[in-house]
């Protein structure tokens, strides 16, 4: 441990909101603009929201989403649904509405926190001709208007008839190995799927984040990776509420806002995609800003050249500089660089397994492989999710008899026990950050009375990493253009999986099995280098 960490003996997220107000009293928990609030004053902000989950009859085990970009709200809701003994279910704020009213159905949650706009956008509104039957409230966070019930004030107001000392009473009573949040992701393969997580791992996961990378109280933490992904939750403010650090929420990731906010808030940890920091290396004022005061940085989701990691460390300041490897099913962290790793280690590789976990390497028959030899990742140890909400069989798929996790990545492991992201079982590809699954994309395209067959593919992007395209086989008859179709993807589904680049064929390509051969269209619409 480092001298500046005392790890929290709180092992619910209820109890380390408590815990953290006697340890941290004094210093700053969130600031937002001009909403500062204090560790020492988190427990009333947090139980207020759940004695408004409560006068609602929001018993323990319901499900309460949050559909919103990073803000104090978000994070005060989510705190409010954990003490509240209930189970919350994160959003992404780039899904369209039918996408959104998918999850809520599923999840069976009973109500919904949901900014009023953000980016030109009305949240209730989109949701509005779609909303489950399930979903008894809609809670705006701004002003109510016609598709919400109420507003984040008038429902702060509801919980005023529920005593704090039930709502803290109800809080004392959730319990280390109860379900914390239900995180929808595509897995592998197809529709999205509810990744049940616990509290204990949550925060026995990143006591040992914090503790690896180092992070203090008084940390200043600018978290631009969204709150709803592990990223900006349990890597971003969970970690702060474990270590004392203070959370800054940035809801659009923008280099030129972020570069500006270092020097003017004082940032020392900022974790962020490599593009951020070599947008941060190339800015004009780089000489002339102050970032005396960046300490701590972590990256990942992309091939990172060693000088990316020297430079980070030379010319922005950063002492520590780490990679890290996750997915959600295993609560989003995995494996992790050491604070003292060389530059070729954090750049080549993911780090080692976290403590009380485990990694190892298997091919096709699920035989253990040799340091070196590349097969599927797999995962076993406190960390690994609960199960797939209400799918036996997908949890079965994922997780074996011995419990290991199958991760659908292909890595090697060296003699240190060190990972490398090597390849994809799976047909994923990454858009700036972004998880892209081509059967979830695939499915909603068919939808278009002009298409008779399609497969998405990843191909490589300068600027986003990857961009979708997608092959494309009409109707007889049918008339589309790629810029037709583009924008019909942007009015049915997130942008991030909306295909940048359309082709047309009168067949796809199969193998042996009848199935579209994707290596042969990658092949066909490879883009020279």
């Amino acid at each position: 441990m480092t001298a500046h960490f005392v790890p929290p003996l709180a092992r619910t997220l209820p109890a380390l909101v408590l815990e953290a107000a006697q340890r941290h009293a004094g210093r700053t928990f969130i600031e937002d603009g001009d909403t500062l609030i204090d560790y020492a004053d988190l427990p009333a902000r947090v139980l207020a929201v759940s004695r408004g989950l409560i006068a609602h009859g929001i018993a323990p085990g319901d499900r309460v989403a949050i559909w919103a970009p990073n803000r104090a709200e978000w994070i005060l809701a989510a705190l409010g649904i954990h003490c509240a003994g209930a189970v919350m279910v994160p959003i992404n704020t780039r899904m369209k509405g039918a996408e959104a009213a998918d999850i809520l159905e599923r999840s069976r949650s009973r109500v919904l926190f949901v900014v009023d706009r953000f980016l030109d956008v009305d949240y209730p509104a989109m949701l509005a001709g779609c909303r489950p039957a399930t979903l008894e409230k809609v809670v705006a966070i701004g002003a109510c208007g016609d598709h919400a019930d109420l507003d984040w004030a008038a429902f702060l107001a509801a919980g005023a008839d529920v005593a704090e000392w039930e709502a803290r009473a109800r809080a004392e009573a959730v319990r280390p190995d109860d379900v914390s949040d239900l995180m929808f992701t595509s897995g592998t393969t197809g529709r999205p799927k509810g990744v049940m997580s616990a509290h204990r791992q949550i925060i026995q996961a990143f006591i040992e984040y914090v503790n690896i990378a180092g992070i203090q109280p008084g940390d200043r933490y600018l978290i631009v990776n969204p709150f709803f992904h592990a990223f900006g939750y349990k890597a971003g403010w969970v970690t702060c509420l474990i270590a004392g650090a203070t959370v800054l929420p940035h809801p659009v990731f923008d280099a030129e806002a972020v570069f500006r906010r270092i020097e003017a808030d004082r940032i020392s940890v900022l974790p962020g995609p490599p593009t951020l920091y070599l947008s941060m290396l190339a800015h004009p004022r780089l000489a002339q800003t102050d970032l005396s005061s960046l300490r701590v940085a972590v990256t990942g989701a992309s091939t990172i050249p060693p000088v990316l990691i020297e430079r980070m460390r030379r010319e922005l300041g950063f002492k520590v500089v780490l990679t890290a490897y996750g997915l959600t099913e295993c609560g989003g962290l995995a494996t992790i660089c050491a604070a003292d790793d060389d530059a070729e280690t954090v750049a080549l590789t993911s780090g080692h397994a976290i403590p009380g976990t485990e990694v190892r390497i298997v091919d096709a028959d699920n035989q253990p492989l040799q340091a070196g030899e590349a097969g599927e990742i797999c995962l076993r140890g406190f960390h690994v999710m609960k199960g797939y909400f209400e799918d036996a069989k997908a949890t079965a798929e994922t997780i074996d008899e011995e419990g290991w996790l199958h991760t659908g990545d292909i890595g090697t492991l060296d003699a240190r026990g060190y990972l490398r992201i090597t390849d994809r079982l799976k047909d994923m590809f990454i858009v700036g950050g972004f998880n892209c699954y081509p059967a979830e994309i695939e499915a909603a395209l068919t939808s278009h009375p002009a298409i008779a067959q399609v497969a998405v593919i990843g191909v490589p992007d300068e600027r986003m990493g990857e961009v979708g395209c997608a092959c494309v086989v009409l109707r007889p008859g049918a008339a589309l253009d790629e810029a037709g179709l583009i924008a019909w993807s942007r009015e049915h589904m997130a942008n991030y999986k909306v295909p940048r680049m359309v082709r047309f064929y009168d067949a796809l390509p199969v193998n042996a099995s009848n199935k579209v051969a994707k290596n042969e269209l990658r092949a066909l619409i490879r883009v020279p280098a």
